[in-house]
């Protein structure tokens, strides 16, 4: 993976974490979905502790940053819930500190947030959260056109739909804010925490199915003669 110094190294290349797309995690954004009950939604939120932890977090960097920023993706909205509302913040920290989430994407995230208060201060002589909101879109669309910038942003907007559209256990989507405004029915029971799916053992490979050929019928014709000898003994 490069190291660039900024969101505008030309040597910059795509991280490898971004190349393959993390299956695990599509598959887990697919069991957020399926049939069930809005009303079953079990309530979630952090420990008393949690709470406290992340609201002096997101006073200092790098989760200052990291906060105005999905806040400056998805702000409020008359027309859908915030990063703020769906608690975008609380579940990228799930992703850094709870979830088996790989080192080298942490790393760029949190590169990402010196690159930007660089570039931020090159440009407006402030840090990205003391600007205006105007300044700060500036700023996004600024780094959007570099390679690094792009990945970035793509990186903290798949975690936005990832709160938006996960088990309230997982950090995000409180109360199944994000489920009520895209009229989605979720899962049904959805994952408490201690079952979330880097909580559950390693399953046991069944392959019984795969060893049937059901274009071949001497199976089942060997097992019905099997049976009609048995019975006539």
């Amino acid at each position: 993976m490069s190291t660039p110094s900024s969101f505008f190294d030309n040597n910059d290349q795509t991280p490898d974490f971004l190349k393959k797309k993390q299956q695990s995690r599509r598959t887990f954004l697919k069991s957020a979905a399926g049939a069930g009950a809005i009303a079953a939604l079990p309530a979630f939120s952090f420990s008393a502790k949690q709470q406290v932890q992340l609201a002096e977090l997101v006073k200092t960097d790098p989760w200052l940053t990291l906060n105005t920023t999905l806040n400056q993706l998805l702000p409020s909205s008359a027309t859908g819930p915030s990063a703020k509302e769906i608690k975008a913040t609380a579940y990228l920290y799930q992703v850094m500190t709870v979830q088996p989430t790989e080192k080298d994407e942490k790393e760029f995230i949190l590169k990402g947030v010196g690159w930007l208060n660089g570039y931020a201060n090159s440009e407006k002589s402030a840090n990205f959260a003391d600007l205006n909101f105007s300044d700060k879109e500036q700023l996004l669309r600024g780094i959007s056109h570099s390679t690094a910038g792009q990945n970035w942003l793509n990186t903290l907007l798949g975690y936005i739909f990832q709160a938006m559209l996960a088990p309230p256990s997982y950090g995000g989507n409180p109360n199944g804010i994000g489920y009520q405004w895209l009229e989605h029915q979720a899962g049904f029971p959805l994952p408490k925490e201690g079952q979330r799916y880097f909580e559950l053992p390693t399953r046991a490979r069944i392959d019984m199915i795969s060893r049937v050929d059901y274009d071949n019928k001497k199976l089942s014709t060997s097992r019905k003669k099997t049976h009609k000898g048995s019975s006539k003994a």
